[in-house]
Protein backbone atom coordinates (compact mmCIF):
# COMPACT_ATOMS: atom_id res chain seq x y z
CA UNK A 1 0.00 0.00 0.00
CA UNK A 2 0.98 3.67 -0.98
CA UNK A 3 -0.45 5.61 1.62
CA UNK A 4 -1.28 9.26 0.70
CA UNK A 5 -2.07 10.34 4.47
CA UNK A 6 1.54 11.18 6.01
CA UNK A 7 2.58 12.28 2.47
CA UNK A 8 0.19 15.13 2.19
CA UNK A 9 -2.92 17.06 1.21
CA UNK A 10 -3.65 14.46 -1.45
CA UNK A 11 -0.73 13.89 -3.76
CA UNK A 12 1.12 16.76 -5.27
CA UNK A 13 1.40 17.34 -8.38
CA UNK A 14 4.58 19.11 -8.75
CA UNK A 15 4.85 21.67 -11.87
CA UNK A 16 7.58 23.11 -12.77
CA UNK A 17 8.12 27.46 -12.13
CA UNK A 18 6.62 28.25 -15.37
CA UNK A 19 3.94 26.39 -14.84
CA UNK A 20 3.07 28.08 -11.69
CA UNK A 21 4.01 31.82 -12.90
CA UNK A 22 1.32 30.77 -15.81
CA UNK A 23 -1.47 29.72 -13.43
CA UNK A 24 -0.91 32.76 -11.46
CA UNK A 25 -1.79 34.83 -14.46
CA UNK A 26 -4.55 33.10 -15.59
CA UNK A 27 -7.96 33.39 -14.56
CA UNK A 28 -9.09 30.08 -13.09
CA UNK A 29 -13.09 29.68 -14.11
CA UNK A 30 -12.56 30.27 -18.14
CA UNK A 31 -14.44 33.76 -17.38
CA UNK A 32 -17.43 32.10 -14.92
CA UNK A 33 -15.72 33.14 -11.60
CA UNK A 34 -18.15 36.14 -11.14
CA UNK A 35 -21.26 34.02 -12.35
CA UNK A 36 -23.94 33.29 -9.89
CA UNK A 37 -24.62 29.93 -10.59
CA UNK A 38 -20.47 29.28 -10.37
CA UNK A 39 -17.68 29.00 -7.93
CA UNK A 40 -14.08 29.22 -8.12
CA UNK A 41 -12.06 27.86 -5.38
CA UNK A 42 -8.22 27.81 -4.85
CA UNK A 43 -6.53 24.76 -3.28
CA UNK A 44 -3.39 23.68 -2.65
CA UNK A 45 -2.94 20.01 -4.24
CA UNK A 46 -4.24 17.59 -7.01
CA UNK A 47 -4.67 14.17 -6.69
CA UNK A 48 -2.95 11.56 -9.03
CA UNK A 49 -6.08 9.70 -10.41
CA UNK A 50 -9.60 10.69 -10.30
CA UNK A 51 -10.31 6.98 -9.95
CA UNK A 52 -11.56 5.50 -6.91
CA UNK A 53 -10.51 2.12 -7.91
CA UNK A 54 -7.11 3.65 -7.26
CA UNK A 55 -8.16 5.32 -4.47
CA UNK A 56 -9.76 9.07 -5.13
CA UNK A 57 -12.01 9.88 -2.75
CA UNK A 58 -12.07 6.76 -0.51
CA UNK A 59 -13.01 9.19 2.79
CA UNK A 60 -16.06 11.02 0.85
CA UNK A 61 -17.30 14.34 -0.55
CA UNK A 62 -15.55 13.54 -3.62
CA UNK A 63 -18.06 15.39 -6.09
CA UNK A 64 -17.98 13.12 -9.35
CA UNK A 65 -18.96 9.93 -7.38
CA UNK A 66 -21.45 8.63 -4.40
CA UNK A 67 -20.51 6.03 -2.07
CA UNK A 68 -22.90 3.75 -0.40
CA UNK A 69 -22.94 6.05 2.52
CA UNK A 70 -21.59 9.30 3.44
CA UNK A 71 -20.79 11.70 6.37
CA UNK A 72 -23.59 14.33 7.04
CA UNK A 73 -22.00 17.34 8.42
CA UNK A 74 -21.46 16.30 12.19
CA UNK A 75 -19.54 13.61 10.56
CA UNK A 76 -22.09 10.81 11.59
CA UNK A 77 -22.93 8.00 8.45
CA UNK A 78 -26.40 8.63 6.21
CA UNK A 79 -27.40 6.84 3.41
CA UNK A 80 -26.02 7.71 -0.34
CA UNK A 81 -26.21 4.99 -2.66
CA UNK A 82 -28.04 2.53 -0.11
CA UNK A 83 -31.52 3.33 0.60
CA UNK A 84 -30.87 3.21 4.29
CA UNK A 85 -27.79 2.56 6.91
CA UNK A 86 -26.87 -1.10 6.73
CA UNK A 87 -28.47 -4.08 8.64
CA UNK A 88 -25.21 -5.95 10.98
CA UNK A 89 -25.37 -9.45 11.50
CA UNK A 90 -23.56 -12.38 12.21
CA UNK A 91 -21.74 -10.94 15.34
CA UNK A 92 -20.43 -8.00 12.84
CA UNK A 93 -19.42 -9.87 10.58
CA UNK A 94 -22.16 -9.38 7.39
CA UNK A 95 -23.16 -6.08 6.33
CA UNK A 96 -26.32 -6.11 4.08
CA UNK A 97 -26.95 -3.00 1.83
CA UNK A 98 -30.26 -2.11 0.18
CA UNK A 99 -29.93 -0.15 -2.68
CA UNK A 100 -31.28 3.27 -3.83
CA UNK A 101 -33.90 2.64 -7.28
CA UNK A 102 -33.33 4.65 -10.44
CA UNK A 103 -30.30 6.13 -9.82
CA UNK A 104 -28.25 6.65 -12.96
CA UNK A 105 -24.28 7.27 -14.30
CA UNK A 106 -23.83 10.60 -15.57
CA UNK A 107 -23.63 8.52 -18.83
CA UNK A 108 -27.27 7.68 -18.38
CA UNK A 109 -26.68 4.09 -17.70
CA UNK A 110 -28.17 2.63 -14.86
CA UNK A 111 -26.25 2.01 -10.83
CA UNK A 112 -27.00 -1.93 -9.93
CA UNK A 113 -25.25 -3.93 -6.82
CA UNK A 114 -23.14 -5.36 -9.71
CA UNK A 115 -21.23 -2.11 -9.70
CA UNK A 116 -20.47 -2.18 -5.95
CA UNK A 117 -19.24 -5.56 -6.57
CA UNK A 118 -16.78 -4.64 -9.09
CA UNK A 119 -15.47 -1.72 -7.25
CA UNK A 120 -14.20 -3.34 -3.92
CA UNK A 121 -13.29 -6.61 -6.13
CA UNK A 122 -11.40 -4.36 -8.35
CA UNK A 123 -9.54 -2.32 -5.07
CA UNK A 124 -8.95 -5.55 -3.36
CA UNK A 125 -7.32 -7.20 -6.85
CA UNK A 126 -3.28 -7.77 -6.15
CA UNK A 127 -2.74 -5.83 -9.24
CA UNK A 128 -4.36 -2.77 -8.77
CA UNK A 129 -2.47 -0.09 -7.39
CA UNK A 130 -4.33 1.63 -4.66
CA UNK A 131 -3.28 3.28 -1.69
CA UNK A 132 -5.85 1.93 0.77
CA UNK A 133 -5.78 -1.61 0.56
CA UNK A 134 -4.93 -2.62 3.94
CA UNK A 135 -8.28 -0.30 4.93
CA UNK A 136 -10.22 -3.34 3.52
CA UNK A 137 -7.99 -6.08 4.70
CA UNK A 138 -11.45 -7.20 7.22
CA UNK A 139 -13.50 -7.87 3.56
CA UNK A 140 -13.55 -11.98 2.88
CA UNK A 141 -16.30 -11.49 0.17
CA UNK A 142 -18.76 -9.29 -2.06
CA UNK A 143 -22.07 -10.56 -3.17
CA UNK A 144 -24.76 -8.94 -5.27
CA UNK A 145 -28.22 -10.25 -4.46
CA UNK A 146 -29.94 -8.89 -7.42
CA UNK A 147 -29.56 -5.84 -8.65
CA UNK A 148 -30.34 -3.79 -5.26
CA UNK A 149 -28.71 -5.61 -2.44
CA UNK A 150 -25.21 -5.66 -1.64
CA UNK A 151 -24.02 -8.18 1.18
CA UNK A 152 -20.40 -7.56 2.32
CA UNK A 153 -19.13 -10.90 4.23
CA UNK A 154 -16.05 -9.83 6.81
CA UNK A 155 -13.21 -12.24 8.37
CA UNK A 156 -13.54 -10.77 11.24
CA UNK A 157 -15.92 -7.93 12.89
CA UNK A 158 -14.16 -4.85 12.21
CA UNK A 159 -16.31 -2.10 13.97
CA UNK A 160 -15.01 0.97 11.76
CA UNK A 161 -16.18 -1.37 8.38
CA UNK A 162 -19.66 1.06 7.45
CA UNK A 163 -17.10 3.83 7.46
CA UNK A 164 -15.02 2.48 4.77
CA UNK A 165 -18.24 1.96 2.35
CA UNK A 166 -18.73 5.99 1.83
CA UNK A 167 -15.74 4.99 -0.53
CA UNK A 168 -16.49 5.89 -4.06
CA UNK A 169 -18.79 3.60 -6.60
CA UNK A 170 -17.31 2.96 -9.92
CA UNK A 171 -19.33 1.77 -13.41
CA UNK A 172 -18.12 -1.68 -14.52
CA UNK A 173 -19.77 -0.95 -18.02
CA UNK A 174 -16.73 1.86 -18.05
CA UNK A 175 -14.36 0.86 -15.91
CA UNK A 176 -14.22 -2.97 -16.02
CA UNK A 177 -12.90 -2.27 -19.82
CA UNK A 178 -10.28 -0.67 -19.24
CA UNK A 179 -6.64 -1.48 -17.37
CA UNK A 180 -7.60 -0.26 -13.71
CA UNK A 181 -4.14 1.13 -13.98
CA UNK A 182 -3.38 3.29 -16.52
CA UNK A 183 -6.70 3.39 -18.61
CA UNK A 184 -8.92 6.68 -19.48
CA UNK A 185 -11.43 6.52 -16.66
CA UNK A 186 -8.02 7.46 -14.15
CA UNK A 187 -8.26 10.96 -15.49
CA UNK A 188 -11.95 10.51 -17.71
CA UNK A 189 -14.09 9.37 -14.57
CA UNK A 190 -18.37 8.50 -15.06
CA UNK A 191 -19.67 8.52 -11.38
CA UNK A 192 -23.42 8.87 -10.14
CA UNK A 193 -22.38 12.00 -8.12
CA UNK A 194 -23.71 15.42 -8.28
CA UNK A 195 -21.02 16.75 -10.49
CA UNK A 196 -19.29 16.02 -13.80
CA UNK A 197 -15.86 16.52 -14.65
CA UNK A 198 -15.51 18.85 -17.86
CA UNK A 199 -11.54 19.29 -18.05
CA UNK A 200 -8.86 18.51 -15.65
CA UNK A 201 -5.83 20.55 -16.94
CA UNK A 202 -2.88 19.11 -14.74
CA UNK A 203 -1.47 21.24 -12.27
CA UNK A 204 -3.53 24.46 -13.07
CA UNK A 205 -7.16 23.38 -12.53
CA UNK A 206 -10.21 21.03 -12.14
CA UNK A 207 -13.31 22.15 -13.87
CA UNK A 208 -16.73 20.45 -13.07
CA UNK A 209 -20.67 20.92 -14.23
CA UNK A 210 -23.32 20.07 -12.59
CA UNK A 211 -25.52 16.73 -13.35
CA UNK A 212 -28.95 17.62 -14.34
CA UNK A 213 -30.02 13.92 -13.57
CA UNK A 214 -28.33 13.89 -10.02
CA UNK A 215 -30.58 11.41 -7.91
CA UNK A 216 -30.14 14.42 -4.88
CA UNK A 217 -31.38 16.98 -7.24
CA UNK A 218 -29.52 19.30 -9.39
CA UNK A 219 -27.26 21.44 -7.99
CA UNK A 220 -28.07 25.31 -7.74
CA UNK A 221 -23.80 25.69 -8.57
CA UNK A 222 -23.87 24.99 -12.33
CA UNK A 223 -20.59 25.43 -12.72
CA UNK A 224 -17.33 24.01 -10.20
CA UNK A 225 -13.55 24.86 -10.51
CA UNK A 226 -11.03 24.23 -8.11
CA UNK A 227 -7.58 26.19 -9.17
CA UNK A 228 -4.76 24.34 -8.07
CA UNK A 229 -2.57 27.24 -6.83
CA UNK A 230 0.48 25.32 -5.03
CA UNK A 231 1.90 28.81 -3.29
CA UNK A 232 0.08 29.97 -0.56
CA UNK A 233 0.51 33.82 -1.16
CA UNK A 234 -0.77 33.56 -5.06
CA UNK A 235 -3.85 31.83 -3.56
CA UNK A 236 -4.17 35.05 -1.29
CA UNK A 237 -3.84 37.09 -4.22
CA UNK A 238 -5.89 35.75 -6.40
CA UNK A 239 -8.42 35.71 -4.17
CA UNK A 240 -7.90 39.49 -3.47
CA UNK A 241 -8.59 39.69 -7.33
CA UNK A 242 -11.47 38.67 -7.65
CA UNK A 243 -10.60 35.79 -9.50
CA UNK A 244 -11.14 33.20 -6.59
CA UNK A 245 -14.49 32.65 -5.01
CA UNK A 246 -13.40 30.80 -1.55
CA UNK A 247 -9.77 29.89 -0.96
CA UNK A 248 -7.71 27.36 1.62
CA UNK A 249 -5.24 30.04 3.37
CA UNK A 250 -2.38 29.47 6.04
CA UNK A 251 -3.25 31.09 9.07
CA UNK A 252 -1.17 34.48 8.62
CA UNK A 253 -2.66 34.97 4.96
CA UNK A 254 -6.49 34.12 6.67
CA UNK A 255 -6.35 36.42 9.34
CA UNK A 256 -6.72 39.89 7.79
CA UNK A 257 -10.17 38.74 6.22
CA UNK A 258 -11.81 38.31 9.19
CA UNK A 259 -12.28 41.86 8.86
CA UNK A 260 -13.38 41.62 5.70
CA UNK A 261 -17.01 42.49 5.14
CA UNK A 262 -17.35 41.12 1.72
CA UNK A 263 -16.07 37.53 2.97
CA UNK A 264 -16.46 34.67 5.41
CA UNK A 265 -13.63 32.80 7.33
CA UNK A 266 -13.82 29.49 8.38
CA UNK A 267 -12.10 27.45 10.47
CA UNK A 268 -12.45 23.20 10.39
CA UNK A 269 -11.12 21.49 13.67
CA UNK A 270 -9.18 18.59 12.30
CA UNK A 271 -7.59 15.49 12.83
CA UNK A 272 -4.91 16.98 11.02
CA UNK A 273 -0.84 16.70 12.25
CA UNK A 274 2.17 17.24 11.01
CA UNK A 275 4.93 15.32 12.22
CA UNK A 276 8.84 14.84 11.78
CA UNK A 277 9.87 11.16 10.99
CA UNK A 278 12.91 9.45 12.79
CA UNK A 279 13.72 6.52 10.85
CA UNK A 280 14.84 3.65 12.47
CA UNK A 281 17.95 3.27 9.35
CA UNK A 282 19.84 6.61 10.97
CA UNK A 283 22.07 6.12 13.44
CA UNK A 284 21.11 8.92 15.58
CA UNK A 285 17.55 9.94 14.65
CA UNK A 286 16.63 5.90 15.00
CA UNK A 287 18.47 5.81 18.51
CA UNK A 288 15.73 5.61 20.85
CA UNK A 289 17.57 8.16 23.25
CA UNK A 290 17.68 10.75 20.81
CA UNK A 291 14.17 10.04 19.86
CA UNK A 292 13.23 10.54 23.42
CA UNK A 293 15.00 13.67 23.84
CA UNK A 294 13.55 15.44 20.39
CA UNK A 295 10.09 13.96 22.38
CA UNK A 296 10.19 16.82 25.33
CA UNK A 297 13.16 19.15 24.12
CA UNK A 298 10.82 20.62 21.24
CA UNK A 299 8.15 23.68 22.21
CA UNK A 300 4.91 22.18 20.65
CA UNK A 301 3.04 25.28 22.41
CA UNK A 302 5.49 27.73 21.11
CA UNK A 303 4.84 26.03 17.63
CA UNK A 304 0.86 26.75 18.02
CA UNK A 305 1.18 30.44 19.27
CA UNK A 306 4.24 31.43 16.70
CA UNK A 307 3.35 29.30 13.65
CA UNK A 308 -0.41 28.36 13.53
CA UNK A 309 -1.28 32.21 15.70
CA UNK A 310 -3.25 29.50 17.59
CA UNK A 311 -5.36 27.62 15.02
CA UNK A 312 -4.76 24.42 16.60
CA UNK A 313 -3.39 22.11 19.16
CA UNK A 314 -0.53 20.52 20.32
CA UNK A 315 0.09 16.96 19.30
CA UNK A 316 1.68 14.24 21.34
CA UNK A 317 0.32 11.11 18.71
CA UNK A 318 -2.00 10.85 15.93
CA UNK A 319 -5.20 11.02 17.82
CA UNK A 320 -6.24 14.98 18.96
CA UNK A 321 -5.86 15.88 22.81
CA UNK A 322 -9.49 16.18 22.66
CA UNK A 323 -10.72 13.31 20.90
CA UNK A 324 -12.10 10.73 23.27
CA UNK A 325 -9.85 8.12 21.54
CA UNK A 326 -6.78 10.10 23.45
CA UNK A 327 -5.19 8.51 26.13
CA UNK A 328 -5.24 11.38 29.12
CA UNK A 329 -1.42 11.49 30.29
CA UNK A 330 0.55 10.73 27.51
CA UNK A 331 1.11 14.09 27.06
CA UNK A 332 4.54 15.57 26.97
CA UNK A 333 5.70 18.33 29.00
CA UNK A 334 8.32 21.04 27.29
CA UNK A 335 11.83 20.11 29.37
CA UNK A 336 14.57 21.07 27.53
CA UNK A 337 16.66 20.16 31.04
CA UNK A 338 15.43 17.19 31.17
CA UNK A 339 15.75 16.50 27.48
CA UNK A 340 19.64 16.88 28.02
CA UNK A 341 19.74 14.94 31.17
CA UNK A 342 18.84 11.66 28.66
CA UNK A 343 20.84 12.31 25.87
CA UNK A 344 23.76 12.88 28.93
CA UNK A 345 22.73 9.39 31.01
CA UNK A 346 22.99 7.89 27.40
CA UNK A 347 26.56 8.86 26.87
CA UNK A 348 25.69 11.55 23.86
CA UNK A 349 28.30 13.90 25.36
CA UNK A 350 28.45 17.33 24.15
CA UNK A 351 31.36 18.55 21.39
CA UNK A 352 33.24 21.76 21.21
CA UNK A 353 30.66 23.22 19.22
CA UNK A 354 27.84 22.32 21.38
CA UNK A 355 26.87 19.12 19.03
CA UNK A 356 26.74 15.77 20.86
CA UNK A 357 28.70 12.62 20.17
CA UNK A 358 28.85 9.36 21.01
CA UNK A 359 30.92 6.40 19.98
CA UNK A 360 32.50 8.99 16.70
CA UNK A 361 28.78 9.68 15.73
CA UNK A 362 27.81 13.21 15.73
CA UNK A 363 23.83 13.85 16.68
CA UNK A 364 22.79 15.76 13.50
CA UNK A 365 20.26 14.07 10.63
CA UNK A 366 18.63 15.89 7.85
CA UNK A 367 15.18 17.21 7.89
CA UNK A 368 13.32 17.01 4.72
CA UNK A 369 10.14 19.34 4.11
CA UNK A 370 8.04 19.82 0.98
CA UNK A 371 9.37 22.42 -1.31
CA UNK A 372 6.69 25.49 -1.23
CA UNK A 373 4.76 24.60 1.57
CA UNK A 374 5.37 27.46 4.30
CA UNK A 375 3.49 25.46 7.37
CA UNK A 376 5.96 22.92 6.91
CA UNK A 377 9.16 24.86 6.44
CA UNK A 378 7.85 26.92 9.88
CA UNK A 379 7.64 23.63 11.28
CA UNK A 380 11.23 22.06 10.18
CA UNK A 381 13.04 24.97 11.60
CA UNK A 382 11.11 25.35 14.39
CA UNK A 383 11.75 22.02 15.38
CA UNK A 384 15.55 22.36 14.44
CA UNK A 385 16.04 25.00 16.44
CA UNK A 386 14.71 23.93 19.47
CA UNK A 387 16.91 20.28 18.79
CA UNK A 388 20.15 22.18 18.51
CA UNK A 389 19.45 23.82 21.97
CA UNK A 390 19.58 20.12 23.12
CA UNK A 391 22.92 19.69 20.98
CA UNK A 392 21.08 17.72 18.22
CA UNK A 393 21.90 19.72 15.12
CA UNK A 394 18.99 18.51 12.30
CA UNK A 395 19.94 19.98 9.10
CA UNK A 396 16.64 21.64 7.33
CA UNK A 397 16.37 20.93 3.10
CA UNK A 398 13.27 21.02 1.18
CA UNK A 399 12.35 19.46 -1.84
CA UNK A 400 9.83 17.85 -4.16
CA UNK A 401 8.28 14.33 -3.44
CA UNK A 402 10.32 12.52 -6.07
CA UNK A 403 13.39 13.95 -4.24
CA UNK A 404 12.36 13.12 -0.50
CA UNK A 405 10.72 9.69 -1.35
CA UNK A 406 14.17 7.70 -2.10
CA UNK A 407 15.27 9.48 1.05
CA UNK A 408 13.04 8.56 3.30
CA UNK A 409 14.48 5.23 4.77
CA UNK A 410 17.47 7.41 6.05
CA UNK A 411 16.47 10.93 6.64
CA UNK A 412 13.42 12.25 8.37
CA UNK A 413 10.85 14.04 7.08
CA UNK A 414 8.34 16.88 7.84
CA UNK A 415 5.16 14.90 6.87
CA UNK A 416 1.22 15.47 8.05
CA UNK A 417 -1.23 12.91 8.55
CA UNK A 418 -4.83 12.31 10.58
CA UNK A 419 -8.40 10.84 10.35
CA UNK A 420 -11.09 11.68 11.87
CA UNK A 421 -13.46 8.66 11.27
CA UNK A 422 -11.30 6.16 13.40
CA UNK A 423 -8.33 5.50 15.14
CA UNK A 424 -7.44 2.23 12.80
CA UNK A 425 -7.49 4.18 9.50
CA UNK A 426 -4.36 6.16 10.57
CA UNK A 427 -2.70 4.29 13.03
CA UNK A 428 -2.24 0.64 10.94
CA UNK A 429 -0.75 2.49 8.27
CA UNK A 430 1.48 4.53 10.55
CA UNK A 431 3.06 2.15 13.23
CA UNK A 432 2.48 -1.27 11.39
CA UNK A 433 6.36 -2.65 11.09
CA UNK A 434 5.35 -4.95 7.82
CA UNK A 435 4.10 -1.92 6.04
CA UNK A 436 7.91 -0.34 6.61
CA UNK A 437 9.20 0.90 3.45
CA UNK A 438 5.84 0.47 1.63
CA UNK A 439 5.51 3.93 -0.03
CA UNK A 440 4.24 6.41 2.50
CA UNK A 441 3.57 3.91 5.37
CA UNK A 442 5.62 4.08 8.28
CA UNK A 443 7.90 6.16 6.91
CA UNK A 444 9.98 5.72 10.40
CA UNK A 445 10.52 2.49 9.67
CA UNK A 446 8.77 2.02 13.44
CA UNK A 447 9.41 -1.56 14.65
CA UNK A 448 7.32 -2.33 18.27
CA UNK A 449 5.92 -5.71 18.82
CA UNK A 450 3.32 -4.56 21.65
CA UNK A 451 2.17 -1.23 19.33
CA UNK A 452 2.17 -4.43 16.34
CA UNK A 453 -0.23 -6.00 18.13
CA UNK A 454 -2.46 -3.56 19.76
CA UNK A 455 -2.72 -2.64 16.04
CA UNK A 456 -3.88 -6.02 15.12
CA UNK A 457 -6.37 -6.14 18.55
CA UNK A 458 -7.67 -3.08 18.16
CA UNK A 459 -8.34 -3.90 14.08
CA UNK A 460 -10.57 -7.00 14.71
CA UNK A 461 -12.28 -6.58 17.86
CA UNK A 462 -15.75 -5.33 17.81
CA UNK A 463 -15.68 -3.82 21.71
CA UNK A 464 -15.21 -0.38 22.05
CA UNK A 465 -13.38 -1.02 25.78
CA UNK A 466 -11.27 -3.62 24.16
CA UNK A 467 -10.37 -0.96 20.99
CA UNK A 468 -9.75 1.59 23.71
CA UNK A 469 -7.69 0.09 25.49
CA UNK A 470 -5.18 -1.05 22.66
CA UNK A 471 -5.16 2.49 21.64
CA UNK A 472 -4.15 3.29 24.95
CA UNK A 473 -1.73 0.94 25.08
CA UNK A 474 0.07 2.33 21.41
CA UNK A 475 0.36 5.74 22.85
CA UNK A 476 2.05 4.47 25.72
CA UNK A 477 4.44 2.90 23.91
CA UNK A 478 5.00 6.19 21.98
CA UNK A 479 5.83 7.68 24.78
CA UNK A 480 8.61 5.43 25.95
CA UNK A 481 9.79 5.26 22.09
CA UNK A 482 8.57 8.37 20.08
CA UNK A 483 9.92 6.98 16.59
CA UNK A 484 8.01 10.32 15.37
CA UNK A 485 8.06 13.22 16.70
CA UNK A 486 4.36 14.75 16.69
CA UNK A 487 4.01 18.47 16.40
CA UNK A 488 1.14 20.10 16.08
CA UNK A 489 -3.18 19.84 15.01
CA UNK A 490 -3.74 21.84 13.00
CA UNK A 491 -7.66 23.79 12.10
CA UNK A 492 -8.20 24.49 8.54
CA UNK A 493 -8.33 27.99 7.07
CA UNK A 494 -10.54 29.03 4.80
CA UNK A 495 -12.02 32.03 3.24
CA UNK A 496 -15.29 32.66 0.77
CA UNK A 497 -17.23 34.71 -0.42
CA UNK A 498 -19.90 36.19 1.47
CA UNK A 499 -22.59 35.76 -2.25
CA UNK A 500 -22.66 32.24 -0.65
CA UNK A 501 -23.84 32.74 2.98
CA UNK A 502 -22.79 30.77 5.73
CA UNK A 503 -21.71 27.47 4.75
CA UNK A 504 -20.51 24.95 7.45
CA UNK A 505 -17.43 22.53 7.60
CA UNK A 506 -16.91 19.29 9.18
CA UNK A 507 -13.93 17.67 11.27
CA UNK A 508 -11.67 17.47 8.47
CA UNK A 509 -9.01 14.88 7.52
CA UNK A 510 -5.23 15.65 6.87
CA UNK A 511 -6.18 15.50 2.78
CA UNK A 512 -7.92 19.01 2.86
CA UNK A 513 -8.88 21.21 0.60
CA UNK A 514 -9.96 19.12 -2.57
CA UNK A 515 -12.63 17.18 -0.45
CA UNK A 516 -13.15 19.07 2.45
CA UNK A 517 -13.95 22.80 3.44
CA UNK A 518 -16.98 24.59 3.22
CA UNK A 519 -17.35 23.28 -0.66
CA UNK A 520 -17.75 19.42 0.72
CA UNK A 521 -21.84 20.28 0.21
CA UNK A 522 -21.14 22.66 -2.67
CA UNK A 523 -24.10 20.47 -4.29
CA UNK A 524 -26.46 22.30 -1.64
CA UNK A 525 -24.70 25.43 -1.75
CA UNK A 526 -27.78 28.42 -2.29
CA UNK A 527 -25.84 31.28 -4.09
CA UNK A 528 -27.33 34.61 -3.60
CA UNK A 529 -29.49 36.22 -6.49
Amino acid sequence: MRARSIRGAGAVAMAAATAVAASACSAPGDGDGGAKDSAVVGIAYEPETLSPLLGYGKDGNSKIFDGLLTHDADMKLKPALAAELPEVADDGRTYTYKLRKGVKFSDGKPFSAKDVVFTYETILDKKTNNASKTELDAVKSVEAKGDDTVVFHLKYPYAPFAERTVLPIAPEHVAGKQDVNTGAFTTKPIGTGPYELVKWSKGEKLTFKANPGYWGGAPKVKNFTMAIIKDDDVRATRLDAGELDGAILPPNLAKKYKSDSGKNTYAAKTFDYRVVTLPSGNKVAGDTDIRRALDIGVNRKAMVDSILYGEGKEAYGPVPTDSPWFTKGTERKFDADKAKKILDDAGWKPGKDGIREKDGVRAKFPLWYLSGDKLRQDHALAYASDAKKIGVKVEVQSGTWEVIEPRMPKDAVLAGGGSPADPDFDQYTLLKSSLAGDGFNNMAHYDNAKVDKALEDARKSGDHAERQAAYDTIQRELVKNPGYTFLTHIDHLYVVDKKFGDLSTQVEPHDHGLASGPWWNVEDWQPKK
